[in-house]
């Protein structure tokens, strides 16, 4: 089953080209649901899981995984559907969020797809599961429900937004007060949390939720005479969204005359080391996991101190 996913090389391939790849499976029932292969390490026949007391009701237990002891999530339970049958037929996404790894208790595997992030939609206001949904997609005439994984782990797990005292530098933000940060992201959960960490350090916070959206947004202030050199202190974008990712939009603002300066931050939820390459490769100016406002104050502060 392992073999069903691809090296990181080859998923480089599709950086800057706006794609994507999905893996498409089943809970229970014929519904298709996908989860970014880029955030899947390797998915397994369900192995014999071990109880946690005490823990999240939607957590099935902990098992062991090339050494590593990891929780396993049962996705239809978290997504507010009945849990999944633990038989043979059961499998779990072993993933990497945040840099720390958990696995998903799922049915079935379908496959891997490639598709335009031009092809992901937003999901409709009236559907029931959307608040656990981040995209939409057809494949082959059905529709595909991508999870918006973010909000899962963050009803699973505790993420505090408050930034250390002793992180912030006061003096620093008082000369930064009232400059504007761009903030493009999809998942209501990672808008919430970084915008209340931006607001603790006076920032004025311009938030879209796709990139292509973003993109509008900084070309219609650029049509109304917007001072990017002195009010936009920075654009921070996740990877993956609907319509334009984030690598894509920063590969379009580094090929505007007029925004090619602006500074960009990846802050998404995606594996380090293969960020780390992305950042390179599409002209991002620094790479940040997302939910950990200490580390992302550290970054905002140390821009602060290059425009000084």
């Amino acid at each position: 089953m392992a073999n069903l996913l691809d090296s990181i090389d080859q998923r480089t391939k599709l950086v800057g080209e706006n794609r994507l790849e999905l893996l498409t499976f089943r809970l229970k029932g014929s519904q298709l649901f996908a989860m970014n292969v880029f955030k899947i390490q390797e998915v397994l026949q369900l192995p014999k899981l071990n109880l946690l007391p005490q823990s999240n009701p939607v957590v099935a237990g902990v098992t062991t995984v090339r050494g590593n002891t990891i929780s396993v999530i049962d996705l239809s339970q978290a997504i507010g559907r009945s849990p999944i049958v633990q038989d043979e037929t059961a499998n779990i996404i072993v993933t990497e969020y945040n840099r720390s790894i958990q696995a998903f208790l799922i049915g079935s595997v379908d496959r891997i797809v490639n598709l335009n992030w031009e092809d992901v939609l937003a999901p409709p206001k009236a559907t029931g599961r959307g608040h656990f949904l981040t995209a939409i997609t057809n494949i082959d005439g059905k529709i595909v429900e991508i999870i918006d994984v973010e909000r899962v782990l963050s009803d699973v797990i505790s993420f505090d937004s408050h930034i250390s005292e002793d992180v912030l530098d006061q003096a620093l933000f008082e000369k930064a007060q009232g400059m504007d940060v761009l903030l493009v992201d999809d998942s209501p959960v990672a808008i919430g949390q970084v915008k209340s960490a931006l607001l603790q350090l006076g920032l004025n916070v311009m938030v879209e939720t796709d990139g292509l959206k973003g993109l509008r947004r900084l070309q219609r202030l650029q049509g109304e005479g917007y001072d990017f050199a002195s009010k936009m202190l920075l654009v921070i974008t996740d990877a993956e969204m609907p319509e334009m990712d984030g690598y894509s939009l920063t590969t379009e603002i580094r090929k505007d005359p007029a925004l090619k300066d602006l500074y960009v931050i990846l802050h998404t939820s995606l594996s380090g080391s293969f960020n780390e390459a992305m950042v390179k490769k599409v002209g991002c100016d620094d790479f940040l996991s997302k939910f950990q406002p200490d580390l992302l104050a550290h970054t905002v502060q140390d821009r602060i101190r290059l425009c000084l």
